[in-house]
């Protein structure tokens, strides 16, 4: 048989890659003369890069690039991105091209680089951001897939728009909180910038930019707002884009901007980049296309795919149900293998799944499987494999 393995990560235990290894581990234990290929999946968020890279391995050249950027509260950090080199398989020679260069948001203005109690959605930049984006045009990128998620910011994307030469910089650069006291908006340098260049926006999240589905009321909370806070950044973020709208090419865009799903994906930050011209598309579904899951689950027998919990927001366009919808087409079953499972049988085999396995229940616990998770991971797929491995 040939299995394809197609994970995102346990969000605090396994990262996609990981997971995909312990499957895979656990499923040759039982049936070592089956086919294994593992392809970690993400849905734009934290660990987007891990995931596209470890698929690229062997198949894509690409380069790993490392930049010295701004972080959320100005403090340095260090942010990566991917750069495919100009040439085919590993080996060849560059040629010129197009390349595309892959960034993660969350490199630059991650939830995780600020500790909880020190977070502030007002100050919080995506200046950063915009400094790995200007990195990459350095370096040649044409086309920008930018994985969009787990972010501490919630600016509209201004420090973004700032880092590549929107005026002014000062005031869009100093967080949400400041986008208030803007009086001119000059956007003229980063679109000059971006001109030619496509922007692909990687994200699962279809929010609008304002309003109670808006980045500052459904996000603010988790990155340190208060009520008072969303207040005061949503009415930011509304002149921010009344000052965009006044430089708009024709009337009613701004409208469709705001009211673009994804315009609210990582604090606004989808608004800053569809300002340039970005293109919001569903994060899993990019990644299967990048990766070429497809092609690879066409050529299979069983997919398998998985993640920290499983839950009805599973169903709503996040990793798993983009698997087994690609798995589907392919007339392939798809199994889950998942931390926890909190969908129904009906539910699961509505959505294309054949079924769903539990860490939890393999570990004894939750909290054995969470503090064991790479042992219990690999000792369910040994299990689950003796049921579906015709080897």
């Amino acid at each position: 048989m040939h299995i394809v393995i197609a994970m995102d990560k346990f969000a605090g235990t396994l990262t996609a890659p990981e997971a995909v290894r312990a499957v895979a581990e656990g499923w040759l234990r039982t049936s070592p003369e089956d086919t294994v290929t593992g392809v970690p999946m993400s849905d734009g968020g934290p660990g987007f890069l891990d995931a596209l890279g470890d698929a690229f391995q062997g198949r894509v050249r690409f380069g790993e690039r490392l930049a010295t950027v701004s972080g959320p509260l100005g403090a340095e950090v260090t942010g990566r991105y991917l750069i495919e080199l100009r040439g085919g398989a590993a080996g060849d020679a560059e040629v010129p091209g197009h390349p595309t260069a892959y960034i993660e948001v969350a490199e630059a203005c991650g939830l995780h680089l600020i500790p909880a109690d020190e977070r502030d959605a007002k100050a919080a930049t995506t200046y950063g951001v915009g400094e790995l984006i200007a990195a990459a045009l350095e370096d040649g990128a044409k086309r920008l897939v930018i994985g969009l998620g787990g972010t501490c910011t919630t600016d509209g994307g201004a420090g973004l728009l700032a880092a590549l030469g929107a005026e002014p910089a000062e005031v869009l650069r100093a967080g949400g909180g400041a986008l208030r006291s803007l009086q001119t908006l000059d956007l003229t340098e980063p679109r000059r910038r971006l001109a030619g260049v496509e922007i692909v926006i990687a994200s699962d999240v279809d929010n609008p930019l304002l309003g109670l589905r808006g980045a500052a009321a459904v996000f603010g909370p988790q990155k340190g707002a208060t009520d008072d806070d969303v207040q005061r950044l949503d009415a930011a973020l509304t002149h921010f884009a009344e000052l965009a709208g006044a430089i708009g090419q024709e009337p009613g865009a701004l409208r469709r901007t705001l009211d673009a799903p994804g315009a609210g994906a990582g604090g606004g930050l989808g608004y800053g980049l569809m300002l340039l011209g970005g293109r919001r598309v569903p994060g899993i579904g990019t990644v299967i296309t990048e990766t070429g899951l497809a092609d690879l689950i066409a050529s299979a027998d069983l997919v398998i795919t998985g993640e920290g919990r499983f839950d009805h927001s599973s169903l709503g366009g996040k990793v798993p149900t983009g698997v087994a919808e690609a798995a589907l087409k392919s007339g392939r079953p798809c199994l889950v293998l998942a931390g926890l499972v909190e969908v129904g049988k009906r539910e699961l085999a509505a959505a294309g799944f054949a079924a769903a396995y539990e860490v939890a229940e393999q570990a004894g616990s939750a909290q054995e499987a969470m503090a064991h998770a790479e042992l219990h991971l690999t000792a369910l797929a040994e299990r689950v494999a003796k049921s579906w491995s015709h080897s």
